[in-house]
């Protein structure tokens, strides 16, 4: 951290504390609803869900080449293939709406045609595994399960759409082709499947949700063995770390997700503790009073869904804070379906990013992505809605 920015923190904590007027009901009711949401992450959410998906993060990063998924956007790649990669890169990097922007400016520029590489520069951020993974376990597995099939789908059309519009641009530019040789592997694919399909099973057995009487006796026989099958899982992971892997690798990989933790943790629990004292939890009111969410993204009419994207659009979201904010705005009364729109325009775009991509494609291409991926949300959350109505 540079020497201005820790002065910015000591001089905002010290206003912070000079001028928060503590002794209103409203702001100690608030303040108390931060760290009550930070209790509730701390027990539900962290132990089970968050440490075993850094590990899960962290051995994609060391394991799965980032050149090998970069290699396929070249000019004389198969565009099948090039938008089947892009749609799901995200699940390979797990970068934020900025961290995405040099990697994209470095396709783009050397070769990538238009529609690939925004197909890729939607998906980089907005497929994170991490946030996918807390979405379901927070938000609940419907709105988890729709924003990964939601946002794979954007990318695949957000691309083949600015490929359409721009294609005579495209056809202009002065293509060449992607050198980035793959790392080379010496463990079988298989091995790495087997790997990564293990610690994917030890995540959802660790979660998975208490049952209630009115679940299926399939549901409640599974939740009744889940520390068996957890515990089952976690020897046979022994067994094949001890097995299929060399110290240096299992070094790398814990480094990778402890690398994880340090950049998204911090994040995360201000993230929650901002919106606890902001918009509280499910049924407990705090700063932001219910009827005014209510009013702007309640239900699920046109314009919740379009402010919904908007308001997405333009903010920026720090990797995985958009779940805590989330969580509060549908305790205070915010749609299902303007949910869903926040999700899928939100971690994908901000005011930053806009500007930098404008820097690399100019103003016009970036004006019609953004506004493809803003109405795109807006249909995506009026259809979840409907469907969840």
């Amino acid at each position: 951290m540079k020497e201005w920015q820790k002065l910015f923190w000591i001089v905002a904590i010290f206003l912070g504390a000079y001028y928060i007027p503590w002794e209103s009901a409203l702001i100690r009711q608030s303040g108390l609803e931060a760290f009550m949401m930070l209790q509730e992450y701390a027990r539900q959410h962290v132990l089970t869900c968050l440490i075993p998906a850094f590990f899960i993060a962290g051995a994609i990063a060391v394991f799965v080449s980032q050149a090998a998924v970069l290699k396929y956007f070249g000019a004389k790649a198969n565009k099948l293939l090039s938008y089947s990669v892009a749609s799901v890169s995200g699940s390979v990097l797990a970068v934020c709406s900025c961290t995405v922007l040099p990697l994209f400016a470095g396709i783009y520029t050397r070769g990538a045609g238009i529609g690939p590489a925004t197909a890729f520069l939607y998906s980089g951020p907005a497929i994170n595994v991490l946030a996918i993974i807390l979405t379901a376990k927070v938000l609940g597995w419907q709105l988890g399960l729709a924003r990964a099939i939601g946002a794979i789908l954007f990318a695949v059309i957000a691309g083949l759409l600015m490929a359409y519009i721009f294609r005579k641009d495209d056809a202009n530019r002065d293509k060449g082709d992607i050198f980035l040789p793959e790392d080379e592997k010496a463990r079988p694919l298989w091995q790495n499947g087997v790997y990564m399909l293990t610690m994917v099973l030890i995540l959802i057995f660790a979660s998975f949700a208490k049952a209630s009487e009115s679940d299926s006796q399939i549901w409640q026989a599974i939740y009744s063995v889940k520390w068996y099958l957890t515990a089952a899982l976690l020897i046979v992971l022994a067994v094949m770390l001890k097995a299929w892997f060399v110290k240096q690798e299992l070094k790398d990989w814990v480094k990778s997700s402890w690398e994880f933790a340090l950049q998204i943790l911090p994040l995360l629990l201000a993230g929650v503790l901002v919106a606890g004292f902001l918009l509280g939890r499910p049924g407990h009111p705090a700063l932001i009073p219910e009827q005014y969410i209510q009013a702007l993204v309640g239900g699920n009419s046109f314009f919740a869904n379009f402010f919904a994207s908007i308001v997405g659009a333009l903010m920026y979201f720090a990797t995985l804070t958009e779940v805590p904010i989330l969580q509060g705005l549908i305790g205070s009364g915010m749609g299902q379906g303007p949910a869903l729109a926040l999700l899928l325009a939100g971690p994908a775009l901000s005011l930053p990013n806009m500007i930098t991509i404008a820097s690399v494609m100019g103003v016009k291409k970036t004006a019609v992505y953004c506004g493809i991926v803003v109405v795109l949300s807006t249909i995506a959350g009026m259809l979840y809605g409907w469907v969840m109505g």
